[in-house]
């Protein structure tokens, strides 16, 4: 195995590797989305309830404050998530690039030997016609 299949076998395995990671990544995402619904559905039953009920609506306002707190520590998770998100995927554009850069080489090492090996069967061929021709 030469050194260019070598580099394009570890850039496949980085690349593989950010993948999954971008993937992880987004389903943590989704996740903290969903529970940001969550709490949004919550609060609108929980104000139905405190409409609806004169003892609920005591405790709204308590429910109110801690509903704050929790949103803003989930809208806070999910704002570094989309950071790390954007992060991952300029590390995984970044290794596709430098995956294709490898190939290419790789590619380019396949046609320069193809050729090397066109001229030296060329000239051999060559040679065995000129020996044809001085018998």
């Amino acid at each position: 195995m030469s050194w260019a299949e070598s580099l394009v076998r570890i850039a496949d395995y980085e690349v593989e590797t950010l993948q999954k990671r971008l993937a992880e990544i987004a389903d943590r995402r989704r996740t903290c989305e969903r529970v940001l619904a969550a709490q949004d559905h919550e609060k609108a039953q929980e104000a139905a309830h405190a409409r609806e009920h004169a003892e609920a609506g005591l405790y709204h306002a308590g429910f109110l404050a801690g509903w704050k707190l929790r949103r803003a520590k989930a809208e806070a998770d999910l704002r570094v998530l989309e950071l790390e998100e954007a992060g991952a995927r300029a590390a995984l554009r970044d290794a596709f690039e430098a995956q294709k850069k490898y190939e290419k080489v790789l590619e380019r090492m396949g046609a320069s030997a193809a050729r090397a090996t066109a001229r030296r069967e060329s000239a051999a061929l060559d040679e065995l016609a000129l020996r044809r021709r001085a018998r």
